[in-house]
């Protein structure tokens, strides 16, 4: 159980730590707010911006400036891929990327055998 009235930062932390285990990664100083790294978890090829709820829910809303700014983020670093990564509130068991429609295209294609 999650203890109530932590600080938004703290919600936001925890799941970015989890992230960067999970995908291998480092989380970026200050949440990418400094000049040279942006988003919230870097690998080689990757920049991942993560999103969370603070408390538990059954929906989240996307927008698209996320996703537009995190594919720009990504250009300007070198990395060849972006995703948002989002969760459903402190008790949420799995984590969802929003990954572009040309992505999900070569990683449909690799898992029915088209790419090799």
């Amino acid at each position: 159980m999650i203890s109530k009235n932590k600080p938004t930062r703290w919600y936001s932390n925890r799941q970015e730590k989890k992230v960067a285990k999970a995908v291998s990664g480092k989380r970026t100083a200050n949440s990418g707010a400094t000049a040279f790294q942006k988003g919230d978890v870097i690998t080689q090829d990757w920049l991942i911006e993560c999103k969370t709820k603070t408390k538990d829910c059954s929906s989240f809303t996307i927008k698209e400036d996320w996703l537009l700014k995190n594919e720009e983020e990504a250009f300007a670093m070198g990395k060849n891929n972006s995703a948002l990564c989002f969760d459903f509130g402190p008790s949420a068991n799995k984590r969802y990327y929003v990954i572009s429609e040309q992505l999900f295209e070569i990683l449909r294609k690799y898992m029915e055998g088209e790419l090799l």
